[in-house]
């Protein structure tokens, strides 16, 4: 646990400096990409946290495959939902820093 929280805060500075420092991010967008972000890692943390062997060996069930890409899909769509996601003070990312966030994620 201690070595998951250890790469958990890597990560999130990471994620600080991406958006500080290459993007000069205002408040939205940091709060946007931070959303996209946590949402995304959280759904990798579900399919590995789903199995008690390595998660690359056991094939998830069609359904929880289907709800994860679902979310996963959700995560990335909302900044483009338009009134939706004003209302979370959301705005939508630029393809850069969108993938930025999604390699963040996938690193």
């Amino acid at each position: 646990m201690i070595v998951f929280g250890l790469v958990s805060s890597i990560f999130d500075l990471l994620t600080f400096a991406a958006l500080l420092l290459l993007f000069g991010a205002g408040e939205a967008t940091f709060q946007t990409t931070w959303f996209v972000v946590s949402l995304l890692t959280e759904v990798g943390v579900v399919l590995v946290l789903r199995t008690q062997g390595p998660a690359w060996r056991s094939r998830p069930s069609a359904l929880l495959l289907w709800a994860t890409g679902a979310a996963a899909v959700l995560a990335l769509a909302v900044p483009f939902f338009g009134a939706g996601s004003r209302l979370f003070g959301f705005v939508p990312l630029s393809p850069m820093e969108m993938g930025t966030a999604v390699g963040i994620v996938v690193a």
